[in-house]
């Protein structure tokens, strides 16, 4: 048993990675591939099944949960676009199938407004993202903060996801449009849409600065230190009170030198 376990403890080393960055690219590389298995994979079922075993509803929960499980661990695509578009990989059109991978502006949606789409889109994600890790706020315990920040994603795609499909993050985008231009749908996948394909990858960027600087300077910086701080001197000269009859505060002290239950003032 004690050889077991030494074996595997040797294995475990040797597979080990000690660089932080690699370490940190694989798990931001499994939080992806959850985030679009979930997400795509819905819009996929909606697709192929000709919205009867899905509609926008479901496409938006399953963003929301592959946000969730994203953050929570890591982890394709099926099968069934030629049964839709006739063994034709479209970009446009009543038959396209692209869509179901990256996002596209719907026909009424300018690149400028699409732009604001986006940022605001981002922008409205980062907000809620530090509200939900503000422990100085009403934030949400540790283990239930990708739970509130999927719920999110849910609510921007329920508000917003109809102009562009949210994509509100550059890899969410870019990745599957490069495997739609690697699969058949030809180089189409970067000029439809007036050449949107660049709008999910830099308007999620800026908005994303935007939002967290819009909480810091609206939020963020106006948490009361000074009242926290005070309201924690008072704790503890209450609990000095409790245990040797301190009668003074801000937080007195017992004297090492003295007897009984002398208190000094805390310099």
């Amino acid at each position: 048993m004690g050889r077991a376990a030494a074996i595997a403890q040797t294995v475990h080393n040797a597979l080990q990675l000690r660089n932080r960055l690699f370490r940190e690219c694989l798990a931001e590389f499994l939080g992806v591939c959850m985030l679009i298995l979930f997400g795509c994979g819905a819009v996929a079922q909606m697709v192929v099944s000709n919205t009867t075993r899905g509609e926008f509803l479901s496409v938006n929960l399953g963003f929301g949960l592959g946000a969730t499980f994203g953050i929570y661990i890591a982890g394709g695509i099926s099968d069934g676009i030629h049964a839709v578009n006739n063994g034709t990989l479209s970009v446009t059109g009543p038959r396209a199938t692209a869509f179901i991978f990256g996002t596209y502006p719907a026909p009424f949606l300018t690149l400028s407004n699409g732009f604001i789409d986006q940022l605001i889109g981002t922008a409205t994600l980062l907000l809620c993202i530090f509200a939900v890790l503000d422990g100085k706020n009403n934030g949400a315990p540790k283990v239930l903060q990708p739970i509130f920040i999927g719920l999110s994603v849910v609510g921007i795609g329920m508000s917003m996801g109809s102009n562009s499909g949210y994509a509100i993050n550059p890899a969410r985008d870019f990745g599957p449009r490069l495997l739609t231009l690697a699969a058949g749908w030809g180089t189409e996948v970067f000029t439809a849409g007036n050449s949107w394909w660049w709008i999910p990858i830099v308007a999620p960027m800026v908005g994303a600065v935007l939002g967290a600087l819009a909480y810091e300077l609206l939020v963020e910086l106006h948490h009361l230190q000074a009242q926290d701080e005070c309201e924690g001197r008072e704790q503890t000269d209450q609990k000095l009170k409790e245990v040797g009859g301190c009668k003074e505060g801000p937080a007195c002290r017992r004297d090492p030198d003295s007897s009984g239950d002398q208190f000094v003032m805390a310099m």
